[in-house]
């Protein structure tokens, strides 16, 4: 029997239907990571050759496995996550624009408001000390929902009063204050802060080309506010609308430049940082506040999380840990402000970091749509380091998305390991992710790995982060060139790597 056959029948048998199609999707006959364990450990018994965990996601279809699993008997080479030969091969694409791709852009500001955190200094503190800041949700939003009593539910990185908000100094009425999204209000507070951290009076930027890109994907105020019965009112629908988001913050400041709510789930402000420093680049903008905003008011997605197995019991992620069991909830805002290198120069400003380069791209179609893709992964990383003007053996540690699901941080292993791993450099290369410090902020988790990146940079610091003193298991940590950062380490490194991956399947990777 061909080891196609023996897949298909295997399958079949599995998951008791009568006939499977070579080329339908795995997923397509229910199987999830347990099945995937399972069929891989019988077909290393029938084949003698191990498979990752991760191989029936890589290879989404029976003929596809079964192929990789010919390929590797033969003792051929296995092709890499990311082969861009052969069929089902992508073409790469450039993500720069002209020759200002290479024009790197200035981290000159950080704002932001996030668990046990009111700004880049306190975040600083709190990173450097190994500091754990998930914890139950605040009583006044538990006693208004009894789903927040579910397991894993109501614990996560939570902000005390995340409604709190001085309209007055916005100028902004009480009744439309109310109508806004906490959401809204955060932004326009931590965009102030990241305009005074740049040093840059509201005088400054007034009726200038300052671009703003916010990426956020949460609706609970809005799902809360019709669910709870209240009139409709004039100021509803641009209170809770994504779009006002970041038009709002351009209204209020009378700012001119590009502004836009970018929704890609958790990689929306990476992609919103991304399309800010091309903006800049391309000459769209002069100055841009970029970053994501998340507020969890509701229960009801993390209910629905825990469903799906995702949830971690405990609200914490163990990122690239052997005790992780799934993600834990934050929120949270980070605003970064930003302009091209040579303008912060001449002004004199004080520079976190730079932004070299980065790539943005989509899984496609895997083995379902919320799965991840190592392949996509691997050229997206390749694409970040093309388009930054650098060797992947130059990068010297990734903040990595990190989301404390065993798959996902498998797959993502296997994906730095192939581009950035042990064929590129001496020594292991460090990786970490702030959500194990803070939990999973979401759209607005890329910003944040911005942020520790820069102030890793500016201080000469590597953060470690937390649950990962026992690696995960299903991982060749030796053989894939990766250590996870478990303690502070100094660092007079000079390039860093931030990643951030959205479930519907859109991925965003920086240089700093």
């Amino acid at each position: 029997m061909n080891l196609l056959d023996l897949l298909l029948e295997l399958v079949a048998e599995r998951m008791g239907v009568a006939d499977v199609d070579p080329d339908r999707l795995f997923i397509d006959y229910g199987i999830g990571s347990t099945d995937a364990v399972a069929l891989a450990g019988v077909l290393a018994e029938h084949t003698g050759t191990e498979l990752p965990n991760s191989a029936f996601y890589e290879h989404p279809t029976p003929r596809a496995l079964a192929a990789h699993l010919e390929e590797v008997r033969v003792g051929g080479p296995a092709p890499a996550p990311g082969d861009s030969t052969g069929p089902g091969a992508f073409p790469s694409a450039s993500t720069g624009i002209g020759g200002l791709a290479a024009e790197p852009v200035a981290i000159v500001g950080i704002g932001c408001r996030l668990p046990g955190a009111g700004g880049p200094g306190e975040l600083w503190e709190l990173l450097t000390s190994g500091t754990d800041l998930v914890g139950p949700v605040p009583a006044a939003r538990a006693e208004r929902d009894e789903g927040w009593a579910e397991p894993g539910v109501g614990m996560g990185g939570f902000l005390p009063e995340v409604e709190a908000f001085d309209p007055a100094f916005f100028s902004i009425n009480a009744r439309e204050a109310a109508a806004m999204d906490p959401q809204q209000r955060m932004l326009l507070e931590v965009a102030h802060e990241a305009l005074q951290d740049a040093g840059l009076r509201l005088a400054d930027v007034t009726r200038t080309a300052t671009g703003v890109f916010v990426g956020i994907s949460s609706s609970d105020y809005l799902v809360g506010r019709f669910s709870g019965g209240l009139a409709p009112d004039a100021y509803t629908p641009t209170g809770t609308a994504h779009s006002v988001a970041a038009n709002r913050i351009s209204y209020v400041f009378d700012l001119h430049g590009p502004s836009m709510a970018i929704d890609t789930a958790c990689s929306s402000s990476l992609v919103a940082i991304h399309q800010a420093a091309l903006a800049l680049r391309t000459g769209q903008c002069d100055v841009a506040l970029a970053g994501g905003v998340n507020a969890v008011l509701s229960p009801d997605i993390g209910r629905c999380f825990r469903t799906a197995g995702v949830l971690a019991p405990d609200g914490r992620c163990k990122s690239f840990g052997a005790g992780a069991d799934g993600m834990g909830r934050s929120e949270g805002t980070v605003m970064v402000a930003l302009k091209r290198l040579p303008d912060a120069l001449a002004a004199g400003d004080r520079v976190y970091a730079l932004i070299r380069g980065g790539a943005v791209n989509s899984d496609g179609r895997t083995n379902g749509l919320m799965s991840p893709s190592a392949p996509a992964q691997v050229r997206l990383l390749r694409a970040a380091c093309q388009a930054a003007g650098v060797a992947p053996g130059q990068v010297e540690y990734v903040e990595a998305h990190g989301s404390g699901t065993r798959l996902g941080d498998l797959m993502e292993l296997r994906a730095l390991s192939e581009v950035l791993g042990t064929a590129q450099r001496p020594e292991p290369l460090p990786i970490g992710s702030l959500k194990s410090n803070l939990g999973h902020l979401e759209a607005a988790a890329g910003a944040a790995g911005v942020a520790k990146v820069a102030l890793a940079l500016f201080h000469g610091v590597l953060p470690g982060g937390l649950h990962a003193d026992r690696p995960a298991e299903d991982f060749a940590w030796d053989a894939g060139g990766l250590r996870v950062l478990t303690g502070p380490e100094p660092w007079d490194g000079r390039l860093a790597g931030v990643s951030s991956f959205g479930f519907g399947g859109t991925n965003a990777h920086l240089i700093l």
